[in-house]
């Protein structure tokens, strides 16, 4: 993520460095749907499973561990196996999982892990942090792409290695990941380095021009060979860069996002069947590229992605993964191009593999699937993408059951109004049997409405996403148990709320 220009997100360091317990190992994975059984490989255009089973990814990007954090952002806030139930529970059957080559240095320590939620992250190094990931994934029924998103955890850079980080360090790293990772299944495969770039002025990554120093088609294939000669079960995935000349107009992208070089010079890896391209793609509200003003606008985009990268597909050449995209929905054709993005996907396990950027409240381009309490789901954005997801079925050969389904009820009844504003009450019931641990409740104000404060619950509005979190007085809410939650707001009080939720769970009104 963070594509042209000079587009960066700051790491957010917080938390004590945590003290103690050893990484357990990562356990292999059996057949889930949308995931299969076994390692993957490419069919033309198509991946499929150790069976020959079609298989896609319909996942999420979870960033932090390419940050000075070393671990993925959030474990401040919430457990990471609640992580990633909820992400299951949603329908994300793949973690893309960033991470930056500083993170194995010696004195990079993981930070940002509330210790009291994460005990068995306490004292983990970067990669003992991720082995604890990659092993609930895998218990989850998810597989997990692993993405070398930074040389160093401060910034991306254009080219796939720096003057501190060589391409030897970057190699080895990547063959050091590909024998720690062999042999589970969980792990598929390796984003060789994310969104390699042009520099304003000149300079930078190139695509097909035949200079080693610049041409990223050609580290792409040494590294994965690399990688290759040491697990030959992964997939090797390799992003476009940003401008190619010679392929038609227009010449630039997103960074990451121009595959059109790869028609006249492809990757060539040892295995072939495992080589995947990647393409990120955003909205205007992250750039405002020339295509969204373009008068014919949606008509126009299925031809600008015909030519970036939806030609590998199409013309059953290799797999594509839409490994970035994302939007705050901030501009109204910002909803209308995921719309137009997700059907030119398609739906089902023919369709292109993605993975949505980010999981994470805290991209400053994008905002995430979760709301800013780290807990709460932001369902206009859910609600496009849910139609194209395959879930995760099964334990996935783990030994953790998943745990029973929640379900909730809400009413909603306005108590007193002004000229101005109102209050109201929010009554949460669980309906189920098991306690809503650490509740959450969110949901849609409508258009004009501000929540001002509340009681009986810490209550939060950004945007029209609103949510009220349990009171640390009272976290759980038991089996047929009830809470009222008040709120004050301005506004007009005769507009409806909508879509109240408990994490992934969607309440009855």
């Amino acid at each position: 993520m963070k594509r042209l220009l000079s587009l960066v997100v700051a790491a957010l360091v917080g938390g004590a460095v945590l003290t103690a317990s050893p990484a357990t190992a990562a356990p292999e994975t059996t057949a889930a749907a949308g995931t299969g059984t076994g390692f993957w490989h490419a069919a033309g255009s198509q991946l499929v499973d150790a069976t020959g089973a079609p298989v896609r990814m319909t996942g999420i990007n979870w960033f932090g561990a390419e940050t000075a954090n070393y671990s993925p952002h959030g474990l401040w806030s919430r457990n990471y196996k609640d992580m990633l139930d909820q992400m299951a529970g949603l329908g994300y059957n793949t973690l893309r999982l960033p991470y930056s080559n500083q993170l194995f240095d010696a004195g990079s320590k993981p930070v940002g892990i509330d210790q009291v939620q994460n005990p068995d992250l306490q004292g983990l190094s970067g990669l003992q942090v991720l082995d604890k990931i990659v092993a609930y994934a895998g218990v989850k029924g998810m597989r997990v792409l692993l993405d070398r998103h930074r040389p160093d955890s401060g910034a991306q850079s254009p080219l796939w290695y720096t003057g501190a980080y060589s391409e030897s360090r970057w190699i080895s790293d990547w063959t050091m990941l590909a024998q720690h990772y062999k042999g589970n299944p969980t792990v598929i495969g390796a984003d060789l380095h994310n969104e390699p770039h042009s520099i304003q002025g000149g300079g930078g990554a190139c695509w097909g021009c035949g200079d080693t120093a610049t041409d990223w088609r050609l580290a792409a294939e040494r590294a994965g060979n690399a990688v290759l000669a040491a697990n030959p079960d992964w997939l090797i995935v390799v992003e476009g860069v940003d401008c190619v000349s010679g392929t038609g107009d227009p010449e630039c992208g997103w960074w990451g996002g121009n595959l059109s070089g790869a028609k006249q010079f492809p990757v060539r890896l040892s295995e072939p069947d495992k080589l995947v391209y990647s393409a990120h793609e955003y909205a205007t509200s992250v750039f405002a590229q020339k295509w969204f003003s373009d008068p014919a606008f949606p008509a126009n985009l299925p031809a600008l992605w015909d030519h970036f990268f939806g030609y590998l597909h199409k013309q059953n050449i290799a797999p594509v993964l839409l490994g970035e995209f994302g939007s705050t929905l901030a501009d109204p054709r910002d909803k209308v191009w995921l719309q137009e993005l997700m059907k030119y996907a398609g739906t089902g396990p023919s369709g292109m593999s993605f993975t949505y950027w980010s999981w994470n409240p805290n991209s400053g381009d994008t905002g995430g699937i979760l709301n800013d309490d780290w807990t709460t789901v932001n369902q206009a954005k859910q609600a496009i993408l849910q139609p194209y997801l395959i879930p995760p079925v099964g334990s996935g050969g783990g030994t953790t059951d998943p745990p029973p389904a929640a379900s909730c009820a809400v009413t909603y009844h306005v108590d007193n109004t002004w000229q101005g504003g109102f209050t109201a009450t929010v009554t949460l019931k669980n309906t189920g049997s098991p306690a809503l641990k650490n509740w959450a409740l969110g949901w849609t104000v409508p258009s004009g409405t501000q929540i001002t404060g509340g009681w009986n619950a810490t209550v939060t509005q950004t945007g029209q996403q609103a949510s009220a979190k349990a009171p640390a007085w009272a976290p759980d809410l038991a089996g047929g148990a009830s809470v009222s939650i008040g709120i004050q707001a301005t506004g007009g009080s005769t507009g409806a709320p909508s879509g109240f939720a408990v994490g992934a769970t969607a309440c009855t009104t």
